[in-house]
């Protein structure tokens, strides 16, 4: 009997690993119509709860979904331009940077060497290129640049989203009956994935302001563009600032100086610091949070799968995904793995 049981017990571990593969392969080979679809969603999660609060407020339906349509609309049409604009002088001005680079790369090189270390065992052009740094977040801002070419038909869907999202109920209680408990689970669901998003988007977005302003006044190139890159990584928690900060403070030191340098890599540290520490915890708490090695592993599993716009939504994608572990007794536990580190005190208090 127990030989039955694990057999059993085994083919159903290899029936879930045969799901998984087959479905992480179709999510690949759609990723031209699931990207778009993902920011879709995304964004009508953010954009429901000032569409419920209008209707609350007394102003019709069509209106308030009107005015978010527009909203959504107008700041997209922004971003492309700015990602546009930006990104074809910042890759006309590449090349200049590189020789830039290159040429300080040669200074460091040459001064170590009056100091008596061997260089040429270093290889430090191969060790110590941050030319590549640079030409790969053009590469990814492009990547972000061609998805919103696809803006008609992300806005497209958004408006379809909105007009369902308020019969949704009404097609729940329909399905579960009228039973209230039935439709806890999945409004728990819901509220804290909304939750979730219109937190970390408003941090992001306080975040990419700061950043923005803090490099306009010591005078870096584009602020506005690593404004974006750090509101657009902030999304990635631990490892999305580091990202955000390296190639803003390596034009730093080819433009200004390191003096400049190391003026906005502490702005970079204090801005992400403060809303990292204090401002996110305050408003999120440990429960909406995640393992930094998760996020790490999200990371890359999401960037192999749906390229350089997965890597931005992967923390969502997690979260919404320990959201749903958590929102069921059974499944709590792979929550708990998914989230931070859990102190003693932490681990001994009963759930609620």
């Amino acid at each position: 009997m127990q030989g039955n049981s694990r057999r059993t017990t085994a083919s159903k571990i290899m029936l879930v690993l045969a799901a998984f593969i087959i479905v992480v392969a179709g999510m690949r080979a759609s990723t031209p119509i699931l990207v778009p679809f993902l920011l879709a969603a995304f964004i009508a999660i953010i954009s429901t709860p000032p569409m419920f609060w209008m209707q609350r407020k007394g102003i019709p339906k069509w209106l308030s979904l009107l005015i978010v349509i527009f909203g959504i609309a107008l700041l997209g049409w922004l971003i492309f331009v700015l990602v546009g604009s930006s990104l074809k002088a910042f890759t006309g001005e590449l090349p200049v940077y590189e020789a830039k680079l290159k040429k300080l790369t040669m200074t460091i090189a040459t001064q170590l060497k009056t100091l008596g270390m061997d260089t040429a065992e270093l290889e430090l052009m191969e060790l110590f290129n941050p030319g590549a740094a640079m030409k790969l977040v053009a590469s990814g801002l492009n990547s972000f640049r061609k998805v919103l070419t696809n803006g008609f038909l992300i806005l497209m869907t958004v408006i379809f989203m909105l007009m369902e999202a308020s019969s949704l109920p009404l097609k729940l209680r329909t399905i579960f009956g009228d039973t209230e408990d039935a439709l806890i689970n999945f409004e728990k669901f819901i509220n804290n994935v909304k939750q979730y998003m219109a937190i970390k988007t408003l941090i992001s977005l306080a975040t990419g302001i700061l950043i923005a302003i803090w490099l306009a006044v010591i005078g870096v190139d584009f602020p506005l563009l690593w404004g974006l890159l750090a509101f657009l990584l902030n999304y990635v928690p631990s490892i999305g600032s580091i990202i955000a900060a390296i190639p803003a403070v390596l034009l730093t030191i080819i433009q200004l100086g390191p003096a400049h340098a190391v003026a906005a890599a502490t702005g970079f540290l204090l801005v992400n610091v403060v809303m990292g520490n204090f401002i996110e915890p305050r408003f999120m708490g440990q429960r909406l949070g995640l393992s930094t090695l998760v996020v790490f592993l999200s990371l890359i599993f999401w960037g192999w799968v749906l390229g350089p716009v997965g890597m931005l939504l992967s923390v969502p994608l997690t979260m919404t995904a320990k959201i749903a572990l958590d929102s069921r007794e059974e499944t709590r536990w792979l929550s708990i793995i998914l989230g931070p580190e859990i102190t003693p005190q932490r681990a001994t208090k009963p759930n609620k």
